[in-house]
């Protein structure tokens, strides 16, 4: 069974998801703090991770930076009060695959958990060994699900390194949207058109690319091109 880790701070709450995760045939543990999801973390393999923002001994958003640097391949959602745009973005930007406001309803979380955990599934497919894309500035293997760019290590989420190997394996070939919509979402993804695509495009572009690294080339009215030749 998939397991997955609810690191809430309101007991109640927590117990609820708990009750209504496992109803639903997950095996759920829940965290009441930052330090506890730390710990469980290290010791366990979770399928994904459902995060509040505000936490007793720290901010959710710290702690999903701090836990995608070392599983960037578990899909995380927020489940938070916290409705500021700003907040929204931020959540997005650290990897996150959701971001949920409360007051929520269960049966659209639930089905939010399943669509997240049948993306962050399909990306951790084993690959073959030596998949991978390496320039001098940016360097993906899709192997481990890692991303280093300049020296630094990338967050990305699981549909960020989907689109990433779905355009480096085309490179300097158009893919069009539709095709990036159907081989990274499938029809029953019923939270996603095609505008969280040019969000997620933009997002991904923002991590990968600086002023004088460009790879994402968008052919208006068609689609996108990977530009960047790969090399040692």
């Amino acid at each position: 069974m998939q397991r997955i880790l609810v690191v809430e701070d309101d007991l109640a709450l927590s117990t609820g998801l708990c009750f209504e995760l496992d109803a639903a045939g997950y095996v759920s543990q829940a965290a009441y703090n930052c330090r506890k999801a730390r710990y469980l973390t290290e010791q366990e393999e979770y399928a994904l991770m459902l995060l509040d923002v505000n936490l007793p001994d720290g901010s959710g958003f710290e702690l999903c930076r701090e836990i995608k640097s070392r599983n960037p391949q578990i899909p995380v959602i927020f489940l938070t009060a916290n409705d500021l745009e700003e907040d929204v973005l931020n959540g997005f930007d650290l990897g996150a695959e959701d971001y949920i406001t409360k007051p929520f309803n269960m049966k659209i979380l639930l089905r939010r958990v399943e669509v997240a955990i049948r993306r962050g599934s399909a990306v951790a497919e084993p690959a073959a060994v030596g998949d991978c894309y390496r320039d001098d500035f940016l360097q993906v293997d899709f192997t481990a699900l890692a991303a280093v760019r300049g020296g630094e290590k990338l967050a990305i989420t699981p549909n960020e390194y989907k689109l990433l190997k779905i355009l480096t394996a085309n490179a300097g070939k158009v893919v069009t949207r539709q095709s990036l919509l159907t081989r990274l979402w499938d029809c029953d993804g019923n939270f996603i058109d095609d505008h969280t695509l040019t969000v997620t495009m933009n997002r991904l572009r923002a991590k990968i690319e600086d002023e004088e690294h460009a790879y994402i080339k968008t052919v208006r009215g068609m689609g996108y091109v990977w530009q960047k030749k790969q090399g040692m």
